[in-house]
């Protein structure tokens, strides 16, 4: 009797046949080839790459909520964004944060109020589904705090509904535990002017209708639960009742310390205020505009003008689709692409590369341009003797510069020129060292202001309040020091690889704030372990190197989803992605697998994962603005990373070499 399997079944035996199919040095040549021309073509005149971005539904539908209550609705802009939305509804009901992800509640409230506002009929069967899912899900009173000060702001929630932020915590000095000097920088940047609005309590829009309330299981006026969460620690239940205790408090504060305060708030936001908005974001941008329209600042005012703009520039039009951008990435962008392509130009002609040199060399100017030099920015507070250096990673956002990127971009111009870029690597690295923190680890932004109790206040939800040392950026660090290879970092490079042995998984991985999750953070590791010299025999790596082993996929690939930040396996995925497949590539071969079983496997995914038009595809986000909150699909990371990964495959293969000689 025959026995056929079903085609998932066959489908997994077929791919497990092609990845132990040998890739022909023709072939992956030619494949390199077609991908660097794909990279270099996306390459702007002046040397920089600046790749799309795509979150969840929730930040086009902030963006569309932010136009209501301006009253600068743009109708053709919005019929497109209404298209983008509904195109991500998901089979549940409502909307994910990310990509074949579960029901989230606060992206599915905002995007059927911005639908609703749009003109979508409450009655229309997408509309119902969502109404239905909401529900189901305790409705939108069990929103995050930042969409019920959305929710407040159109009058469909009390004020009640958000936790006491009292502007006056402007005026606390930077030892204080509520200090906004003791918060992630992307916490602080919108939390200010959301305190200027807690504050002035601005009269509600007036909308047509009765906005979504029909999307609350109670009346709102009559929930008294607004803080409930799911934190039953002691300090929870604690800073719950102080916020009952504060509540009637804030009005008996004096008038002339009140507008103290605010005065502090804008002596804060005023002078961060720049091309990219506010921070550099989307949402701190939004939280200003609606700040200054609460002061009754003037839509032609230069603060007001300025802020727009730069939220123009993160609308992007895709054929029929309008969708809104968090932020801009064109520094980390044209690192990473920069780095991929120098990989990959090894065995160009002599005059093809004597171009793409050229090109490359642009990057390198358009990169020093925009190092930070003598701004000392918000991470100044913590570590006042360092002097500036670093990168921001959306190109000029003077206070907010990040190690994770400088690192990144010292590598790329150490590699490309050194002694062109000797000055901007020696400020790069002082500036680096000047961040570590006592653990040997690097935060992402800032130095020591991880404040594990600030997670348990009514307002940090999920972690938003820290900025705390992390594997893949000590990681970066350490690589970049090693490759710059000053002998004096010898002690700080030993605390942080301290560091990096206790944050190692009993599974043998690392986590990944940056990437998703455990693929990214395990690669960025192994790099710098190679680099700093930690023998691949040593059980550290050989752990590692095991778990990447046993998390490949039958088809010889890699994947992982945002699940895994929830409670999923690590490293486990339905389906491989060819950005972490990259990654896994690139951490096998730091650890002197090039010849591997797994890397050959890893290779010949790649090669026969193209779609018809020689490039690889991903709709899953593989980068993180916060874990469990917020997650990013980057065009970019399906297109350089698996260069990089082919690129490096070939150059060690035709040498013969197994040695990787770069911090990443």
């Amino acid at each position: 009797m025959l026995i056929y399997p079903d085609d998932e079944v066959m489908d997994d035996r077929l791919s497990a046949l092609r990845s132990r199919q040998p890739v022909s040095p023709e072939v992956l040549e030619k494949v390199i080839q077609d991908a660097l021309g794909v990279v270099g073509d996306q390459q702007q005149e002046d040397g920089y790459w600046d790749f799309e971005l795509a979150t969840d539904a929730g930040t086009s539908a902030d963006y569309v909520l932010l136009e209501h209550y301006l009253g600068r609705v743009d109708p053709e802009r919005q019929q497109r964004i209404a298209v983008h939305l509904r195109r991500l509804q998901g089979h549940h009901g409502g909307w994910s944060l990310y990509h074949g992800g579960g029901f989230n509640l606060s992206s599915s409230v905002k995007a059927y109020f911005a639908l609703k506002l749009m003109g979508d009929d409450p009655d229309t069967p997408h509309m119902r589904r969502a109404r239905v899912a909401i529900i189901d899900h305790g409705g939108a009173a069990r929103v995050n705090v930042f969409t019920r000060f959305q929710l407040a702001l159109f009058g469909q929630v009390p004020w009640q509904a958000v936790p006491v932020m009292p502007v006056e915590v402007m005026l606390l000095p930077q030892s204080a535990l509520f200090s906004i000097w003791n918060i992630s920088c992307w916490s602080r940047t919108v939390m200010v002017p959301l305190m200027v609005l807690g504050a002035l309590r601005p009269e509600a829009v007036k909308l047509c209708g009765d906005g979504v309330r029909e999307l609350f299981v109670r009346n709102p006026a009559k929930v008294t639960d607004w803080l409930r969460s799911g934190d039953h620690s002691a300090w929870a239940q604690l800073f719950r009742r102080g916020d009952r205790i504060l509540r009637p408090l804030v009005s008996r504060i004096p008038g002339k310390l009140h507008r103290q305060a605010i005065r502090a708030a804008l002596d804060f936001i005023e002078p961060r205020l720049g091309p990219e908005g506010l921070g550099g974001t989307c949402s701190a941008s939004s939280a200003a505009l609606v700040m200054y329209r609460a002061l009754g600042v003037a839509d032609d005012d230069p603060r007001v003008r300025t802020l727009w703009q730069a939220l123009q520039t993160l609308l992007v039009t895709r054929k029929n689709e309008t969708h809104c951008q968090p932020f801009m990435t064109s520094a980390r962008d044209t690192a990473l692409s920069g780095l991929a392509v120098l990989e990959a130009s090894v065995t160009l002609s002599e005059d093809a590369r004597a171009d793409t040199m050229r090109a490359l060399q642009k990057s390198a100017r358009w990169l020093r341009d925009r190092q930070i030099l003598e701004k000392r920015g918000d991470w100044a507070v913590h570590a006042p003797a360092a002097r500036p250096g670093g990168w921001a990673f959306q190109g000029r956002n003077e206070y907010y510069p990040d190690l994770d990127d400088t690192a990144l971009i010292g590598m790329l111009l150490q590699r490309l020129d050194p002694l062109a870029s000797r000055d901007a690597v020696e400020h790069a690295r002082e500036w680096i060292l000047g961040m570590q923190v006592a653990d040997g680890g690097w935060e992402t932004f800032d130095a020591s202001n991880a404040h594990d109790l600030l997670d348990h206040v009514p307002f940090a939800e999920q972690g938003l309040l820290q900025d705390e040392p992390v594997a893949d950026v000590t990681a970066r660090c350490i690589s970049f020091l090693c490759q710059a290879g000053d002998p004096d970092d010898r002690h700080a490079i030993g605390k942080a690889l301290v560091f990096l042995r206790a944050a190692q998984q009993p599974e043998g991985c690392w986590s990944g704030r940056w990437g998703v999750n455990y693929i990214y953070g395990t690669w960025t590791v192994l790099c710098a372990l190679n680099v700093a010299g930690v023998p691949h025999s040593d059980p550290m790596v050989k752990r590692a190197v095991t778990w990447l082993e046993d998390v490949q996929r039958q088809d010889g690939g890699w994947g992982e989803d945002c699940e895994s930040y929830e409670g999923g396996s690590a490293g486990v995925f339905r389906q491989s992605i060819p950005s972490q497949t990259a990654w896994a590539l690139l951490a096998l071969m730091a650890t002197g697998q090039r010849d591997s079983e797994a890397t050959r496997r890893g290779v010949s995914y790649l090669v026969s994962s193209r779609n018809r038009t020689g490039v690889w595809e991903e709709d899953h986000s593989t980068a993180v603005i916060v874990p469990r909150r917020s997650y990013l699909r980057h065009d970019g990371y399906r297109q350089f990373f698996p260069l990089m990964a082919l690129a490096r495959y070939r150059n060690l293969t035709v040498n013969q070499s197994d040695y990787v000689e770069y911090g990443y």
